[in-house]
């Protein structure tokens, strides 16, 4: 199947990839935009992994305040270069984190921030209710295991889906990121303020 600048775009714009990585990606699947998709985040998992360990000191912090002032966000996301701290696409992954922060409140950035004695909390809670509710014993792990994971999906940052894109994980969209740009993307702590109520701030 013939490969257009057409398709190229389409996968550009969906993935922020670049023209050489997006016309691989659909040569590789045969013009399938879908399988395209697949094999660049497939791709950015790998760019993620090289880059990790790279010190990533530049940046921006991100500013954002919500329903008239009612609620307010501070996202502090890191990058190895100036250069990338200063692009159009940078600029754009930190609004969008703090959007997300200011619809989702996460408390966490990821997994690792979350407190032992809030997970212990959350999982003894699950099984008390559930031997309320007379569940069999032979199930009572895996209740507690699926509400432990539904705790992180809504509080951690990294596991929440996307507010613009179910399908994808702020992960996914830094992992997307990461791969487009060619440097280590951190986010490095936020702070979301609404009226009237107290939150968590988060630092990685």
């Amino acid at each position: 199947m013939a490969i257009t600048t057409e398709m190229i775009k389409e996968l550009r714009t969906a993935t922020g990839a670049g023209i050489l990585d997006c016309r691989k990606a659909l040569e590789n699947a045969e013009g399938s935009m879908e399988k395209a998709l697949d094999f660049l985040r497939e791709k950015g998992l790998a760019t993620v992994e090289k880059r990790a360990d790279r010190v990533a000191s530049e940046g921006i912090v991100e500013i954002y305040s919500h329903g008239g002032g009612r609620v307010g966000v501070m996202v502090e996301v890191n990058c190895e270069t100036d250069f990338v701290a200063r692009s159009d696409a940078f600029k754009s992954l930190a609004h969008e984190l703090a959007l997300q922060i200011a619809g989702m409140a996460p408390l966490y950035i990821t997994d690792d921030d979350i407190p032992a004695e809030v997970l212990e909390q959350e999982k003894n809670e699950a099984l008390a209710k559930a031997k309320e509710e007379g569940k069999p014993e032979a199930i009572l792990p895996k209740i507690a295991e699926g509400v432990v994971r539904k705790y992180k999906e809504n509080n951690v940052l990294m596991r929440q889906a996307y507010i613009r894109d179910e399908t994808m994980t702020i992960q996914d969209l830094l992992n997307q990121n990461v791969a487009a740009m060619g440097e280590n993307v951190i986010i490095r702590r936020f702070a979301r303020w609404a009226l009237g109520e107290l939150q968590k701030q988060s630092e990685e």
